[in-house]
């Protein structure tokens, strides 16, 4: 059999060789040449490796580890899957699984937390967007492909992971221990902002339920005169529900397109004016934890004028990825598509830039030591007492009454909310008065 070898590689070469006893070569014939030349020196490597290498390896071996190589190469998102990767990614897009409730991606070429999922263990573990991994267990993540690292910080339910962080502004990485998890996320939350008319909706990723969810939420408030979307660390998903979304404030135009070497992989999705809300004005909360889906949404409501964009920079990610089957144990991840938004712009390595650039952090409240009075005062401290005697009734009921309210206090709480809930408010001014 080990002969053979070099019979393969000398059929290419001669094949080669009879190619340019052709006096006129047309495009084609010299684009064949070049494959088959490419073909015979990469048969003379995996020869090479599988007769030189310290280990041995097997000819299959040789082959995946090439081709995990070629796709690692092109680009972050581009991946071989294996039997163990396929299947794992099987049950990813079809059920529960365990880890983490985080989202990375590589950002010059290291390993970074585009968000953790709300109310996840990442979450409770206070990881933030833009903590870069260095350290799966004791595994570094330097040479470390994304999928690899997604696979290594999946796992059985209950079971503890530990990462090494490094987070900007800190002196030294730190160690964070988190206990895997089955994932579960509810992708939308509603409240009202105060006692005002100002619907709060909180969106954590792009799951198939969130048009239906958001469409529930605004029949049930129909009386309205604003929306706040909260966008902030929401990494993405499912194309149609981020076109869905954008169409229910957009009655026209292109809302984003997807465009890639081969025409039939080019889509255009455009607005539809049935049903779309055009008279309530919109502010949208955005981060650096907000990513793919969540960028498409802010970027359409930025380019079509129909929302003010209020945070921070976005992630950056506008790629389209495909799983191609190369069996039925066997498939590749390639990036085949970009995204573009209305205006044209990419939001690939770009991100969005909001309207409003907002920082995160607390607003501290001044009060007026004169504002007051005795008696207002002694009436205060009474009330105070009175919550001391009834503090366990007092807490409940509060809780019940602020479940679904964000209250002043709690805006004080988050800079970036009071800011969008400020530009809201103005906004609702200038419409009544026009």
């Amino acid at each position: 059999m080990k002969r053979s070898k070099p019979f393969y590689i000398g059929a290419a070469t001669a094949l080669l060789l009879s190619t340019s006893l052709f006096a006129k070569h047309t495009p084609n014939d010299l684009n064949i040449t070049a494959k088959l030349q490419a073909i015979a020196k990469f048969t003379k490597v995996v020869n090479t490796v599988e007769r030189y290498y310290v280990d041995p390896l097997t000819i299959n071996q040789i082959i995946d580890k090439a081709i995990a190589g070629l796709l690692s190469n092109l680009d972050a998102h581009s991946a071989f899957l294996d039997k163990k990767h396929y299947k794992e990614l099987k049950i990813q897009t079809s059920g529960e699984f365990g880890g983490l409730g985080i989202t990375v991606g590589m950002r010059d070429g290291a390993l970074t937390v585009i968000a953790p999922l709300e109310g996840t263990p990442a979450d409770k573990a206070g990881l933030k967007p833009g903590d870069i991994i260095l350290k799966i267990n004791d595994k570094s993540t330097l040479d470390m492909t994304l999928d690899e690292a997604v696979n290594l910080m999946r796992g059985k339910p209950g079971t503890k992971i530990t990462l090494t962080i490094f987070r900007k502004g800190l002196a030294k990485p730190f160690k964070v221990t988190i206990t895997r998890a089955i994932i579960k996320v509810k992708s939308v939350y509603a409240k009202h902002i105060i006692n005002d008319d100002i619907l709060y909706l909180r969106i954590t990723n792009f799951d198939k339920k969130v048009v239906s969810d958001v469409k529930k939420y605004l029949k049930e408030n129909k009386n309205i005169k604003g929306i706040v979307i909260d966008l902030r660390n929401n990494p993405g998903g499912l194309l149609d529900q981020a076109v869905g979304l954008s169409d229910l404030f957009i009655d026209h135009g292109v809302i984003v397109s997807q465009k890639g070497r081969i025409p039939s992989e080019n889509r255009v999705y455009k607005a539809h004016r049935a049903g779309t809300i055009r008279d309530i004005p919109l502010v949208v909360l955005v981060n650096g934890g907000s990513a793919s889906a969540s960028e498409i949404v802010s970027g359409a409501l930025q380019d079509h004028r129909r929302a003010v964009i209020a945070g921070e920079k976005t992630f950056g990610k506008g790629s389209v990825q495909v799983i191609l089957p190369i069996d039925k144990d066997e498939a590749i991840k390639l990036t085949i598509a970009r995204y573009y938004l209305p205006s044209g712009r990419t939001i690939q390595a770009k991100g969005i830039t909001p309207d409003v650039i907002v920082y995160p952090g607390k607003i501290k409240k001044v009060e007026d030591e004169f504002a007051i009075k005795e008696a207002e005062l002694k009436a205060h401290l009474k009330s105070e007492l009175e919550k001391l005697d009834h503090n366990t009734t007092q807490k409940s009921r509060e809780n019940n009454e602020t479940k679904n309210l964000i209250t002043q206090e709690k805006l004080y709480e988050d800079a970036q909310l009071k800011e969008a809930y400020d530009l809201l408010k103005a906004l609702i001014i200038a419409k009544e008065k026009k």
